[in-house]
């Protein structure tokens, strides 16, 4: 197996895999070109990444208030948690989510900054 670094790039608002020994790195989501953006192609401010045993990929995508969900292989994401482009407290919003983190069942953990909690999301 290829060891690799998934790599949250938060001021290029982008991920990237990083393979033990290469000289370069890929870019796995976001914009080549730091391009920030609410899409589901774009991110804007990453500041975590982390991948299930599919190698599905989960992103804080923190400035759009979401969790973003990467199926393996693919560039277009789904919002799994939060609602872009909107900071809110309620039960189902998240405000600036900064790390995330998986349990034994994969369900997923989310560190809601804005929020002052950690919000738990089963898993997906």
């Amino acid at each position: 197996a290829t060891k690799s670094l998934y790599i949250s790039n938060f001021a290029a608002n982008n991920v990237v895999r990083w393979v033990i020994g290469d000289h370069s790195w890929t870019l796995v989501a976001g914009s080549l070109t730091a391009e920030s953006g609410s899409t589901s192609t774009l991110l804007y401010y990453p500041s975590d990444v982390l991948l299930d045993a599919s190698k599905n990929i989960y992103v804080a995508d923190t400035y759009n208030h979401r969790v973003q969900l990467f199926l393996s292989g693919s560039k277009n994401a789904t919002t799994i948690a939060g609602t872009t482009g909107i900071s809110d407290s309620s039960p189902l919003a998240l405000s600036y989510p900064y790390s995330l983190a998986f349990d034994k069942q994969y369900n997923l953990y989310i560190a809601d900054s804005g929020n002052y909690r950690v919000q738990k999301l089963l898993r997906y």
